[in-house]
């Protein structure tokens, strides 16, 4: 008797979905996954982790204040080492946004 159990971690609500599903007797495995696809369709697992596979939370204020003022001091400091002629012409471009 096969079993198949699929654990879905959702980190938004830390909520663990089971799901579990028993092969009928006589059943051949072909029939059996398209009963278990089917049903996780229907029960919407499958869209929900789909959403959030790659979900990316949004960064705090402090974080992207830090990153905005580390950004801020690379770009003066190129602007600094371009004017006084210590940054090298490929270097020019790397920081360049356009």
């Amino acid at each position: 008797m096969y079993i198949i159990r699929i654990n879905l971690l959702f980190s938004l609500e830390e909520v663990k979905n089971v799901s579990e599903i028993k092969r009928k007797k006589g059943e051949s495995f072909e029939s059996f996954m398209r009963r278990v696809k089917r049903r996780w369709q229907q029960s919407g697992k499958l869209l929900q982790a789909k959403k959030i596979q790659f979900y990316i939370p949004e960064k705090s204020k402090n974080l992207r204040h830090k990153q905005t003022v580390e950004y801020i001091q690379k770009v003066s400091k190129t602007k600094y080492l371009r004017k006084i002629g210590r940054l090298p012409e490929e270097e020019i471009t790397k920081y360049k946004k356009y």
